[in-house]
């Protein structure tokens, strides 16, 4: 299986970022990530998402067009697959089904890690695994589900090496 990942750094002050901006860093973290939950997936020989490094104000804006909420956020999700997607096989088999697209404030994600004592390659770690079970149709409307879903990606971030303390 493979897992196409499009990066844009579209940051005005870019922070310098070491190895969490590397290409092949992402890519091999979503292959990860996406093979652990390829249960939750249609079948595909090869799937396909776009990650956005953004700021603060172009977060907001985003937030408040999509949202209807005036003010910066650490993540956006837009899931590109609907419940029962319909596809064809032979699509599946020659076209990347793609996913959706993560947008992350770099921003506020240096604010949390700070926060919460760990790196920035972890947060945005934790960030990026946020968004890709939000594109996988997972959501928290209640404390419960919230749990699940922080828990599930304390797995995802263990099987690329990080650790978070819920």
């Amino acid at each position: 299986m493979e897992v196409e990942v499009s990066i844009e750094d579209t940051r005005i002050d870019k922070i310098e970022l070491q190895a969490e901006d590397s290409t092949s860093l992402w890519e091999s973290w979503f292959e990860c990530w996406v093979t652990n939950l390829k249960s939750q997936l249609p079948v595909a020989n090869t799937y396909e998402l776009s990650l956005r490094l953004t700021n603060d104000d172009q977060i907001r804006l985003l937030n408040h067009q999509y949202r209807h909420q005036d003010k910066p956020t650490d993540v956006l999700a837009f899931a590109a697959l609907e419940v029962d997607f319909p596809t064809n096989e032979e699509m599946r088999s020659h076209q990347p089904l793609y996913l959706g697209d993560i947008v992350i404030s770099v921003d506020t994600a240096n604010r949390q890690a700070t926060a919460q004592g760990h790196t920035l390659q972890t947060e945005l770690a934790w960030l990026a695994t946020h968004g890709l079970l939000h594109l996988l149709g997972w959501d928290h409307p209640d404390e419960t589900s919230l749990l699940q879903m922080l828990e599930q990606q304390a797995v995802l971030l263990k099987l690329v090496g990080l650790v978070v303390n819920l």
